[in-house]
């Protein structure tokens, strides 16, 4: 049986499953589960486009007269020739160049094709939009400053223009944003939430649900298990986005600044690659980077600042604590007694507290030291621990007293009443907007708005007096100096 297209003529009968499957996403041919005569089919009546995976870049004169070839991975954007390399191909049996930047995606190589739909787009279900109703379920009030915010945040988008939310942490920058999607969703469109963190996006998506319970979302990050992958709203890490081409009619960008996605250009080709053309992008954060800064000031791009937080009190400003050479201390299993003295005090008051160190090693070593120390319920994370979800979930239910965590966890993460210090504010993996992240843990809900925020250092540095001065000139525009 043959089915006709208004466009296209004669197709095979399984058109939409093909349709459904490759529309909006990138795929390399292996992964697909159709025949390769299907595929070819549809490549031969213009619906299915198929692309080299690696290609050679316009060479100089100077790669023609050495010799030397450059190559681009197509589907994440690399042009860094370090992270091209060659193997011996099992599929093709020659010397194929294969690209490592985004090989934890599936490997692509000189022989890959990428398979992407160019068709007419399916009909997208939207059963869960009725006339005239309202898709938000959240039942919150905005501030007066928070709903200028989001109405000019919604009237941009549905224009076509991009727009920068720029506002301190704990300003509720979710719940502004959510009358734009509710827009966006009622008119048919496809949104997604970027942000550039697996943690972000499991803190994100609950809340998400919860707002837009009639909605399908679909959650993608290293390790998930959503099964919806085309649902109308998708929480997503940047990285997961590389799988998806010209898909989304608006793109939501959280903690644009963050690492790795400020420092990574394959995370911007991704999220530029994911949108449809002319895709209007909201970006949102508490620490925006010098270009999206500059654009707002010039007025090149459209945006709002909130200096205050929803509840209407001042961000909590670091105090500076001298500790002497805390990273010698802890290597030799010596506990700083200024830091002993401050978390007993913090446990004494019944607070939960984040400690924040410089890196995995001292995480693990500060952890076992504060447990021999007497320090019950004491737990640690990093990037690289398989149960950090568990425990993070556990320290919000107050099972754990002190979390002590690398920067994985300096945004995105509410824990209402929790106190913040860091151990080697001085190292220069604290740069100041990771310092004014971590800051923003504290005095989030309106129930404990205040707390400590404690920079033990050897040394002052810049960073960490640039991220005071940014607090407090937050604090100044929001007129509470």
């Amino acid at each position: 049986m043959l089915l006709l297209s208004r466009s296209k003529g004669l197709l095979p009968n399984d058109y939409s499953d093909v349709q459904h499957a490759l529309h909006g996403r990138e795929f390399r041919a292996e992964e697909l589960p159709f025949p390769e005569k299907v595929i070819k089919d549809y490549v031969k009546s213009g619906h299915v486009t198929v692309r080299p995976g690696i290609v050679p870049l316009n060479e100089s004169i100077f790669d023609l007269l050495t010799g030397r070839k450059k190559w681009l991975c197509a589907r994440c954007g690399n042009r860094d020739q370090e992270t091209f390399a060659t193997c011996t191909c099992g599929r093709c049996q020659k010397k194929c160049v294969y690209c490592r930047h985004c090989l934890t995606m599936g490997i692509v190589r000189s022989c890959t094709k990428l398979v992407t739909w160019c068709g007419p787009e399916p009909a997208l279900n939207h059963r869960f939009i009725h006339q005239n109703t309202h898709l938000c379920a959240w039942n919150g009030t905005l501030s007066d400053e928070q709903s200028m915010a989001a109405e000019a945040l919604n009237q941009t988008l549905q224009i076509g223009k991009s727009f920068l939310v720029w506002a301190v942490a704990g300003s509720g920058k979710t719940e502004m944003i959510y009358p734009a999607i509710e827009h966006q969703l009622l008119n048919g469109r496809r949104v997604v939430l970027a942000t550039p963190r697996t943690d972000v996006v499991r803190e994100l998506l609950p809340r998400m649900r919860a707002a837009f319970p009639d909605v399908p979302i679909s959650g993608l990050y290293a390790g998930s298990e959503e099964s919806n992958p085309n649902a109308p709203l998708v929480v997503s890490t940047a990285h997961q986005l590389i799988r998806y081409s010209n898909c989304f009619d608006c793109i939501f960008i959280d903690e644009v600044d963050a690492f790795p996605y400020h420092f990574d250009p394959m995370l911007e080709f991704a999220v530029r690659k994911a949108a449809k053309p002319g895709a209007p992008i909201a970006y949102l954060s508490a620490t925006p980077p010098a270009d999206l800064t500059n654009d707002y000031a010039s007025g090149k791009l459209r945006g709002v600042m909130l200096a205050r937080r929803y509840h209407g009190h001042p961000l909590p400003e670091p105090r500076f604590q001298w500790i002497g050479n805390w990273m010698q201390m802890i290597r030799k299993g010596q506990m700083p007694s200024l830091l002993c003295e401050w978390l007993s005090e913090k446990i004494n008051q019944k607070r939960q507290v984040f400690v924040f160190v410089p890196s995995v090693t001292l995480a693990r070593d500060l952890t076992e030291l504060l447990q021999r120390c007497g320090f019950e319920r004491t737990a640690g994370v990093h990037a690289e621990d398989p149960h950090r979800h568990n425990k993070v979930s556990d320290f919000r239910e107050g099972k754990i007293n002190i979390l002590v965590t690398t920067t994985i966890l300096e945004r995105g993460v509410t824990v209402p009443g929790v106190e913040v210090c860091v151990v080697g504010a001085d190292d220069p993996v604290f740069d100041d907007r990771a310092l004014v992240q971590i800051s923003g843990r504290v005095g989030r809900s309106a129930e404990s708005p205040t707390g400590d925020v404690l920079f033990f250092h050897n040394g002052k540095t810049l960073a960490m007096i640039r991220a005071r001065k940014q607090i407090e000139h937050m604090n100044q525009i929001g007129g509470f100096h």
